[in-house]
């Protein structure tokens, strides 16, 4: 079983292609850190061997392959993988796999790590999606995930006003990729950044933005906005999840110490294979 969604993959090249990253180090190191905080690179050296299920960009795969012997990129859009290859060009160590994560692409038991972010609530099997990593690791390897949450840390309105953007996501995903582009971008104008600049004054001057919509956009650029406004508003699969249900996601993969952070984004947890 292939376990993706083929519009959804195809919607994913495109945006990589629209949106390749080509983003200061210093902010995208800054994203980069609000998911790999609670990663025990301490574990990693120079023979190390791990995957990135879902590469995309390979934006995260740049402050990894410095850290290991071999990264495995894998991404089951060609144009996506093309973008990665491009974005990773100064690295040698890295391998790339054009492949879904059930297609048994590396041999199972033989990855030292091994990270999915922000890729498994895309495809239709969520469950058969942790597994497949789970195959690959060697015993007791860390394995970082980051799925959506559904909002369950929230207060009511917050959850409320999911749902209407979520009907929104409904209505445009089904529109071409240069329309749903358009759509996204008017989006991030006229609705991300002035909440998240709100959100930034009120910071400034003493107000917790914690339950704020967008507050986590304050400091990111109008470019890091752009392309989750489409990811947002674009996706035609998207999942959500409780902590609960990712952590029995996770056991059921047969991964054990399961911890999540309480940090944004939701949920990102680090566990081991058992």
């Amino acid at each position: 079983m292939k376990n993706i969604d083929k519009k959804t993959v195809e919607d994913f090249g495109e945006e990589w292609s629209q949106y390749n990253q080509n983003i200061s180090e210093d902010e995208l190191k800054i994203a980069w850190n609000q998911y790999f905080e609670i990663f025990p690179f301490e574990e990693l050296n120079n023979e190390s061997e791990g995957f990135d299920m879902g590469c995309g960009s390979g934006r995260w795969a740049k402050f990894v392959a410095n850290d290991v012997k071999t990264l495995n990129c894998i991404d089951p859009s060609e144009k996506a993988l093309n973008i990665a290859k491009k974005n990773l060009t100064n690295f040698s160590n890295i391998k790339y796999f054009q492949a879904s994560v059930n297609d048994n692409m590396l041999k199972d038991n033989s990855q030292d790590f091994g990270y999915s972010l922000g890729v498994l609530h895309h495809i239709p099997d969520t469950q058969q999606g942790i597994n497949a990593c789970a195959k690959l690791l060697k015993k007791d390897a860390p394995f970082l995930l980051y799925c959506y949450y559904n909002f369950e840390n929230r207060p009511y309105f917050f959850r409320r006003l999911w749902l209407v953007t979520d009907q929104l996501r409904k209505i445009f995903s089904p529109l071409s990729f240069r329309k749903k582009v358009v759509i996204a971008s008017i989006m991030s104008y006229l609705i991300y950044f002035p909440i998240a600049r709100f959100a930034l004054i009120c910071e400034k001057i003493g107000i917790n933005v914690s339950n704020f919509p967008l507050a986590d956009y304050r400091k990111k650029s109008f470019y890091f906005m752009k392309t989750d406004a489409l990811d947002r508003f674009g996706t035609r699969l998207e999942k959500r999840f409780s902590k609960d249900e990712i952590r029995t996601m996770l056991k059921n993969a047969g991964f054990k110490n399961i911890v999540f952070s309480e940090s944004e984004p939701f949920w990102v947890s680090i566990s081991r294979k058992a």
